[in-house]
Parts: C-alpha cells; structure tokens; sequence
C-alpha cells in the first residue's frame, strides 16, 4: 500500500473510532501517523513531529487557562448566574441569543474562530447550569459564529473574495456573505427545534440578576477586566487570540486574582490532545498526497448537473479534518471556473459559492477549531466526551447537508446575480 492510501484508511480509521469508542483518539492519531510516515511513506521521525498544530495548541492552551482561571475563582460562575438571570427564567432563548451573538461578533472582523474563543467558555457552563443540552449550545454558538464567518469585512470573508477574485469572480462579497448566513440560520433553526430548545422550560433558579450570589469582589472584577481587555484587544487590535490569552492569564495572576494550579487542572487536556493529535495525522495525510487522493476520487464522479453539491461535499469532508481559511479556501476558490471547463459545464459563481458552504457547514467537528474550542469549555470529561462524538456525526453529517442545500439553491443564488 502506498504512503497516500496507508494515511487515507488511518485517517477514516480514526475518525470511526472516535465515533464508536471511547478512547482519547489524539493518541492513537498520533501512533497512526509514526507508523504511516515512517512506515509506509519513508519519511523521518522528525518530519512527522513537525506536524504537530503549535498554534492550535497555543490558541487552546491559552483561551483555557484565561477561562480556567475565570472559573476556579468563581467568576464564570457570577457572570453565567447574571446570563441566566437576564433571561429571568427564559432559559428557550439563551440558545439563540448566544446565535445571535456569535454571529454579530464573527461578522463584525475577527472571525468563527475568535468568536468562538470569546463565547464558548461562557456559553457552555451557561447550557450546563440551566439543563440545556451542551450539543444543543455548541451548535448554535458555533454556527452562529460561522453565520457571520464571511462578511465583507471580516478576516475569512476577506479571505474568500480574495480568492474568488484569482478565478475571476469580482464583486460578489454581499451574496457570499448571504449565501453562508442563510445557510447557517437554515441548520441552526433545524438544530434549535430537533433539540428540543423551543421546549426548554421555564425556571426560577436565577430569576434575580442583582442577587448578592452574583456580586463580583475583587478578583472577580479584576478577572472581568482583563477578560474585556483581551476581547477588545482581539477584535480592534488583532491581537494573537493564543498568545494574548497566555498574557491575559499571567496578568490575572500576577495580580493574585486567581491561583495556577486550580486553573491548569481545570484545563480540558483530554480534548486538547485529541485535536492536537488528530492534527499530526491529517499532516501525514498532506504529506503522503492522501488529500489528493481523496479529492481525485470523488472529483471523478462529478457531471455538469452534479458539480455544485459534489464539489461542496468534498470541499465539506476536507474541512471537517483540516481548515478551511488556511487550506480549503485557498486551494479551491481559485480553481472555481477551472473546474466548470473540466467537468464540460457550470457555472462558476455557483461552484464558488458552494466551495464556501460546503466548508463552512462541517466547522462544528470536534476535529476543527470551532467545535475544538466547544468541547475544551466543558469541564466534566464526560459530557466533553460525549459532545466531542455527539459534534464529530453532526459535523460529518453537514457533508451531505451541505451538498444537498447547495446542489439545490447555489445555482439559483448565482443566477440571480449573473
């Protein structure tokens, strides 16, 4: 077998014992890419160690400790009795106001990925204290996030016009933008409703915001503080969400509004390992050709009348395990009307537009940083667990709902604007 093909049954054996079982797949992934790489690819020890995601880990290691810290002395904990209390007992709409709020946030520049960062480690102890489902809270923050993901002037919309225009698609930044929001609204809704988040009950357990049980002393409004900063140094500075995070968390310290040793126990490490590891693998995967072995076998299969939802499937199964502004975007925007000239026929607006969903649907995996960061705000190791297999079908299911949704209406959007 050859390095491609040895890597691409790793990769799905990996992802189907991370659906079946119980293990830490991080571990495994990372076996599985010693063995492939050396192995069967003949690549050296050390280029498969370079596969390791430092950056993601930054951004993981570092969004936890700021918020483990936040919930070891107790802040979290006041400012999620303060959300609850908001809702006076209308736990049914914190759902779609943390949709709402993502999504505002990710349009506004910074993106998915520092929306969720911001959000998630308040949303997912929010969901835990008012008997809402984890899965449920972490799809509406993730696709929320991913609903303003493309807008004109956030970093990923820039990202996606920039590449479209390579392929000569000029002036479209308004219905990429609305082509991925109505995309996400449409399965957020479905998700909202299958979950049962129209049936949550009412309850009176926080029904006082101002109640003296929410007052914030000291080292919690020196924890709120900084955690305001860090946000607005992120999305007005640019700041390095990981690195700034790292800053944010010593300044607590320093402070002595927290205590180290409390907040790296509380830091998901299982989760953490589990993406860091599954990042070695798919690495292995780039290296040996396996991603293009993928793609050209499922790329046969395409006609003319198929090529919007079979392109927006594989650009969609790609994502799920890899990422979709650093590779997926990159790599195909700009092949958008080559791929109508190959395939004898399309439109190449509708095959840009469909790249865009078809990525952007799958980003809850746990395998990507949305449902990564998702996963690390829940504390108990084993709701994390249970979202991480929960996150990992619904991510893989959004293959065939992106293709199907974009089979069906990228065409229709593209004509309308051509």
């Amino acid at each position: 077998m050859t390095g491609a093909g040895a890597a691409l049954v790793a990769l799905l054996l990996a992802i189907l014992l991370s659906i079946t079982t119980r293990l830490n797949i991080g571990i495994l992934a990372i076996a599985f890419a010693w063995i492939v790489g050396v192995y069967f690819a003949g690549l050296k020890p050390d280029v498969v160690i370079q596969g390791f995601p430092a950056s993601l880990f930054i951004t993981l290691a570092g969004v936890s400790l700021l918020f483990g810290i936040a919930e070891s002395n107790g802040t979290l904990s006041r400012l999620t009795g303060r959300a609850l209390g908001a809702a006076r007992g209308q736990t049914r709409w914190l759902p779609l106001f943390f949709f709402v709020l993502a999504g505002t946030v990710s349009s506004v520049g910074p993106g998915a990925i520092s929306a969720v960062a911001l959000l998630a480690p308040v949303a997912m102890p929010v969901a835990i204290r008012a008997g809402i489902s984890p899965f449920l809270m972490a799809l509406m923050v993730a696709n929320g996030a991913n609903a303003g993901n493309l807008s004109p002037i956030s970093s990923v919309g820039v990202i996606a016009n920039a590449k479209m225009a390579e392929a000569g698609l000029v002036g479209h930044g308004g219905l990429v933008w609305f082509a991925n929001l109505a995309a996400h609204i449409l399965v957020g809704a479905i998700a909202y409703v299958v979950l049962g988040g129209h049936r949550l009950p009412h309850t009176e357990a926080d029904a006082d915001p101002a109640g003296t049980a929410h007052r914030l002393d000291r080292r919690h409004a020196i924890t709120a503080a900084i955690i305001v900063a860090w946000i607005v140094g992120i999305v007005a500075f640019k700041l390095p969400l990981g690195l700034a995070a790292f800053a944010a968390a010593g300044l607590i310290l320093a402070l002595g509004a927290g205590k180290e040793g409390p907040a790296i126990k509380a830091m998901p490490w299982a989760v953490i390992l589990m993406v860091a590891g599954m990042s070695v693998l798919i690495a292995i995967l780039e290296k040996t050709g396996g991603m293009d072995l993928f793609t050209g076998l499922l790329a046969r299969l395409a006609t003319p009348g198929s090529l919007n939802g079979m392109i927006a499937f594989v650009t969609g199964a790609i994502s799920s395990y890899s990422s979709t502004s650093g590779v997926v975007l990159p790599a195909f925007l700009p092949t958008a009307a080559s791929l109508v000239t190959k395939v004898g026929g399309g439109n190449p607006l509708a095959v840009a537009l469909s790249i865009n969903v078809g990525s952007a649907l799958v980003d809850v995996s746990p395998l990507s940083t949305l449902g990564a960061l998702c996963v690390a705000a829940v504390a108990d190791p084993d709701l994390a667990a249970r979202l991480f297999r929960q996150l990992m079908v619904w991510g893989l299911s959004m293959t065939v709902v992106g293709a199907v949704l974009c089979q069906l209406f990228a065409g229709l959007l593209a004509g309308l604007a051509t």
